[in-house]
C-alpha cells in the first residue's frame, strides 16, 4: 500500500467487504424514480429562498458532484437539493434531478466501489464535467502536485475520525493517553498514524495495520483494543446492529490532533477562476442546504434509504443508522459554523497546522509536495455568504 494514499484507502476499506459482496456485473437495471419517500422536496424554506436567483446563466446545465463513497448522510447536503423524485441510475450509481428551482440539474455520483475505489480528486481530473468533489484536506495535500484541488465549503467543521474501544476499564482522553497505555491500535495504514508516530503520540510497536474493516478482532479481544472508525458509523453499528456486541463503546475524536476538514467540497484548482461566477451563486445554496438537512433530515434520509436499496454491491443503510449519523453530526459539532461564525468557513491556522504536521511525513515517505504549498492553495472562503450560519 502506498503510504501517501493510505488514508483514502482506509476510508474505502471500512466497509469494503460488505460493499463489494455482490458484484455480478449485471447491466439489467435501468433508470428509475426513487420512491418510498415524501413527494415534496426535502429542501427547507431557507434553501428555496437562497436559490431564488437562477443558476442557469452562470453554471453548467448539469452540475456534477463526485462524492467520495457510497450514498450516505455524509453527503446529505446534496441529496437535500434534489429531494424525493430524483432519478436513480443503478448501473452508474447516480442520483439526479432539478436543483431546486434554479434552472439547472444536479447529478450526484457515488464514489468508493462505484468508481473502483479511486479518489474524488482523481475522478475530477479524468472527467472535466465534474464541477464539485468531496475531498479531505489531507487528500488535497497528498494530491497537490498532480491533481490540485481548492476547497470552497467546509461541510464538516470537525474531523469525524475516531479511535474506539469497548472495555469500560479503558479510559482515554487523548491520543497521547492511548500511546502511554501501550494498548494495541488496530487500523488501516494511513498518514495520520505516521503523524501520530512523528509527534510521539503513538508508539510504532503498538500500531497494528492489519485491520480488514470487520469487527472480528474487536469481538475476539472483548473490546480491549483500540480500533479506528468514524463517529457517524461504527459506534451506532456496534451498539445497535452488531448482535455479537450490542453494548456501549467509547470513542475519542481525532480532530484535535489531526484537524483535517473531512468531506470538504472542492473544485479543480485550474477550474476555480473560470467557474467563479457559478460558485458565487452556488456555494451559498450549498451552505443553506447543509443547514436545512441537519435541522430536518427525515425526508432526505428517506431518499438515501430508498436509493441505496436500489443499488447493488451489498452496502446497506438503516433507518436508525442514518438518523443517528445526523444526530452525531450535530451533537458533536461535526457539522457546525467555522471559527468566524460562518457556516462552511475554513480556519487558515487549522489548515496550516495540518500542513506543518503532514508535509514532513509525506516528504519522508517519498511523496512529492509542491514547494511553498500554502493554505490559500488548498482552501478559500471567498464564495461563502457570511450571513449564513447554523
Amino acid at each position: 500500500m502506498v503510504k501517501s494514499r493510505a488514508l483514502v484507502i482506509a476510508l474505502v476499506a471500512l466497509v469494503v467487504l460488505a460493499a463489494c459482496g455482490d458484484d455480478d456485473g449485471s447491466d439489467a437495471s435501468s433508470a428509475t424514480t426513487a420512491g418510498g419517500a415524501a413527494e415534496t422536496s426535502a429542501a427547507g424554506a431557507g434553501t428555496t429562498a437562497a436559490a431564488a436567483a437562477s443558476l442557469a446563466e452562470v453554471c453548467p446545465e448539469t452540475i456534477v458532484v463526485q462524492s467520495n463513497w457510497w450514498p450516505e448522510p455524509d453527503h446529505g447536503l446534496f441529496y437535500e437539493l434534489i429531494g424525493a423524485g430524483g432519478t436513480v441510475d443503478a448501473n452508474a450509481a447516480t442520483y439526479s434531478g432539478p436543483l431546486l428551482d434554479t434552472g439547472v440539474n444536479l447529478e450526484i455520483r457515488a464514489g468508493g466501489p462505484a468508481v473502483g475505489f479511486q479518489t474524488a480528486s482523481a475522478q475530477m481530473y479524468q472527467d472535466p464535467d465534474i464541477l464539485l468533489g468531496m475531498v479531505g484536506t489531507d487528500e488535497a495535500i497528498v494530491s497537490a502536485a498532480t491533481q490540485p484541488t481548492t476547497a470552497v465549503l467546509a461541510w464538516y467543521a470537525k474531523n469525524p475520525q475516531i479511535f474506539m474501544w469497548g472495555d469500560p476499564a479503558l479510559d482515554f482522553g487523548s491520543v497521547a493517553d492511548i500511546g502511554a497505555s501501550g494498548e494495541t491500535v488496530l487500523a488501516f495504514d494511513g498518514s495520520y498514524l505516521d503523524v501520530f508516530e512523528a509527534q510521539g503520540l503513538l508508539n510504532p510497536e503498538q500500531i497494528d495495520t492489519s485491520y480488514q474493516g470487520d469487527p472480528s478482532r474487536f469481538l475476539a479481544a472483548d473490546g480491549k483494543i483500540v480500533q479506528q472508525g468514524f463517529v457517524t458509523s461504527e459506534p451506532y453499528f456496534y451498539e445497535n446492529e452488531l448482535p455479537e456486541w450490542n453494548k456501549p463503546v467509547e470513542f475519542l475524536l481525532l480532530d484535535e490532533d489531526y484537524p483535517v476538514y473531512q468531506n470538504a467540497i472542492v473544485v479543480r484548482s485550474d477550474a476555480l477562476e473560470e467557474n467563479s461566477e457559478c460558485l458565487t451563486a452556488l456555494v451559498p445554496i450549498l451552505q443553506q442546504s447543509a443547514i436545512d438537512y441537519v435541522n430536518d433530515p427525515a425526508a432526505t434520509n428517506a431518499v438515501l434509504l430508498d436509493y441505496v436499496g436500489q443499488l447493488t454491491g451489498g452496502f446497506v443503510l438503516t433507518e436508525g443508522g442514518v438518523a443517528d449519523a445526523v444526530q452525531k453530526q450535530l451533537d458533536l459539532g461535526i457539522v457546525g459554523n467555522g471559527t468566524d461564525g460562518v457556516f462552511g468557513s475554513f480556519d487558515d491556522a487549522r489548515v496550516q497546522k495540518l500542513l506543518d504536521d503532514l508535509v514532513p511525513v509525506l516528504t519522508a515517505s517519498g511523496t512529492e509536495v509542491p514547494e511553498g504549498l500554502s493554505t490559500g492553495d488548498l482552501v478559500t472562503n471567498e464564495f461563502l455568504d457570511p450571513s449564513i450560519s447554523l
